[in-house]
């Protein structure tokens, strides 16, 4: 699989990335350690070489799933976490409170103070068992930090050869051109998929001006838009999802209404919906990757097959079509 450059920088990523939230189990139900390395291995094997995790992914589980599974083959792949969401410490901005995989409750704060992300960085690295990190990203903005002094530190990272790259995660364009005085901002990794695309009025035109790349979380919206997310469909203990916007019932409906006008176009090109939905993703303008979970093997196959074909400036323009009505109609 081919590597593109990453916005003004020497980095390479594969165009899908291995996002590992879901193999931290935390807000998915839980998942099974065996079936996660199974996948990870996989992903690498099939070229999908860039996997992106965090440290609140399980509350440090999938980091060190991860770093399990790229022992022996750390040259081959591209390690991209973050920092900025702390719960061992009450300090910041408190985002909000949740429970860990075992029930215990747990308190979530946005802080990126300069001595917490160096503190951080030392604690991602000896979990993943790397001395360096590819992409490193703030998770969510800081009100209580100053920008500047966040990347100042993520700057004295990379002077020490701990850190490749820098990038922010959930950025204004503000914020953006305030990193952009302190580091050369590698990218920004925001959440953007059919039925979200605000990003399209500031973000994505400010990224292609400046050449920062865009990192897309949730291009499938945490699976609804796959089609096999049904109204009466049951989810595991400690699955956040059905309390989302999109998961409502009359939002499920009317997704899957709009994913059988695109079916014909999906078995026309002999891809699953899902693979129809994430190649739409990636050939919108300014998107450099899209970040494509999956908890088992399978699914990760059915992620890499999204790059066997193309749409057409036609197909794509038809899927914008039904989409227009479809976003109208979605409820809040």
């Amino acid at each position: 699989m081919a590597l593109i450059k990453l916005g003004n920088t020497d980095l390479e990523i594969t165009e899908i990335a291995f996002g590992a939230w879901a193999i931290g189990g935390w807000m998915w139900g839980g998942n099974d350690k065996k079936d996660s390395l199974r996948a990870l291995d996989a992903s690498v094997d099939m070229g999908i070489t860039s996997i992106d995790t965090a440290p609140i992914y399980g509350f440090g589980y999938s980091e060190e799933i991860v770093g399990e599974s790229i022992q022996g083959k750390r040259d081959r792949v591209q390690i991209l976490t973050k920092f900025g969401m702390r719960w061992e410490i009450k300090q910041g901005k408190h985002f909000f409170s949740s429970e860990k995989n075992d029930g215990t409750p747990v308190d979530i704060y946005k802080y990126a103070g300069k001595e917490s992300i160096l503190k951080e960085c030392e604690e991602s690295l000896k979990r993943l068992k790397t001395d360096y990190i590819d992409l490193y990203q703030i998770h969510w903005p800081d009100v209580t930090t100053p920008i500047e002094e966040s990347m100042e530190a993520v700057e004295l990272l990379i002077k020490q050869g701990k850190v490749r790259a820098a990038g922010v995660s959930n950025y204004s364009t503000e914020d953006m051109k305030k990193a952009g005085t302190v580091i050369n901002l590698a990218s920004n990794q925001v959440a953007y998929s059919m039925v979200k695309r605000d990003i399209e009025e500031d973000i994505v035109p400010y990224s292609i001006e400046n050449n920062v790349g865009i990192l897309v979380y949730s291009p499938l919206q945490r699976g609804v838009l796959a089609g096999k997310i049904k109204p009466d469909t049951k989810f595991n203990n400690g699955d956040h999802r059905p309390t989302t916007a999109h998961y409502k019932n009359d939002n499920i409906i009317k997704i899957n209404l709009f994913l059988e006008q695109i079916r014909p176009l999906a078995e026309l090109k002999d891809v699953s919906l899902a693979q129809l939905v994430l190649r739409w993703t990636l050939q919108r303008p300014g998107i450099s990757c899209i970040l494509a979970g999956a908890r088992n093997e399978e699914q990760l196959i059915e992620n890499a097959g999204t790059l066997e074909f193309e749409l057409s400036g036609e197909e794509m323009e038809s899927i914008d079509h039904s989409l227009e009505k479809l976003v109208l109609n979605l409820e809040e």
